[in-house]
């Protein structure tokens, strides 16, 4: 096996945490577990399978997963993120094995291809297939940035390569819990753009770049994104992924998946923009104070 170990958060993942470790088993018998305090039978399920498991309160997942990189046991090469609700493929399992062993030094990070599976259908189409993550990385040159949403693996030193298959991120829980979980998304969401505006921390963070990885065209473009007019930007958003990026080929859940994510999602998101807008105007005090009082997030303090 690779000199490698798995880093993952959980909280109430007894559906999934047990498909994900057997999908790590071919790579690693080392996989450090933070969970925050589950009520379910995540814990028991992740130790029972070898798993070494600390309870860690959750703030945010930066936070939980920069935790979790200074903690783990397990001092590997390289490590590795996942989440509890995906699991690897055969095939990327393989060319782990194969591969990581034989990089050279100057390679610190490694891409993989992201698959989302919803409603038990791929989600083929409008920009979704394939989403390039930085998943493994040398140890001491990769920290989680500390955003409010959309965190990525930040190398300090060294160069990424890609691998040419997949993780899968499969959740098996039901809409409603989607929804719920996305509204809680759509408050960090709202954090992100002001803070784009408003520079309320200074934190490490991907650099946005036209021409660069993935993720960095994804920051470029959402801080032109937030330059947009509220309430027009999502409208604009789903008609591009459904329509030239062809998300209607995805079918009846593929449609539900595009509009759910690429319209309703955003549309709250400006939604709640405007609350906070209506409240405090564009006053950046007023809004440190607003998302103090109302949600108990320290704006200055950062992603904490």
């Amino acid at each position: 096996m690779p000199d490698l170990s798995v880093i993952i958060l959980t909280h109430n993942e007894e559906k999934h945490i047990g498909r994900c470790l057997d999908s790590l088993r071919p790579i690693t018998d080392k996989v450090f577990i933070v969970d925050s305090f589950s009520t379910d039978r995540t814990v028991e399920i992740a130790r029972a399978m070898g798993a070494a498991v600390v309870q860690n309160p959750w703030n945010t997942y930066a936070t939980q997963f920069n935790y979790g990189i200074q903690h783990t046991p397990h001092q590997t090469t390289w490590l590795m993120r996942m989440d509890a609700d995906e699991y690897v493929l055969p095939e990327l399992a393989e060319e782990i094995r194969n591969r990581l062993p034989t990089l050279p030094d100057s390679t610190s990070g490694v891409y993989v291809k992201r698959r989302v599976m919803f409603m038990d259908r791929w989600i083929r189409h409008g920009g979704y297939y394939p989403i390039w993550l930085l998943r493994l990385w040398r140890r001491g040159q990769g920290i989680c940035e500390q955003t409010w949403m959309d965190e990525h693996i930040k190398l300090s030193a060294g160069e990424p390569v890609n691998f040419d298959n997949d993780i899968v991120d499969h959740n098996l829980n039901d809409l409603t819990w989607w929804t719920q979980k996305h509204n809680q998304y759509a408050i960090r969401e709202v954090i992100d753009l002001l803070n784009i505006r408003h520079n309320f921390d200074q934190t490490v963070r991907v650099d946005p770049k036209l021409s660069g990885s993935q993720e960095q065209r994804k920051r470029y473009l959402k801080e032109r994104y937030a330059r947009l007019p509220l309430f027009t930007r999502p409208v604009m958003y789903f008609l591009y992924r459904y329509f030239i990026r062809l998300g209607f080929l995805d079918g009846r859940r593929g449609f539900v998946w595009h509009f759910l994510q690429g319209l309703w999602y955003r549309f709250l998101v400006d939604a709640k923009l405007m609350e906070v807008i209506r409240k405090t105007g564009h006053d950046r005090e007023a809004i440190i104070e607003y998302f103090k009082t109302a949600h108990g997030k320290d704006l200055r303090a950062g992603v904490r």
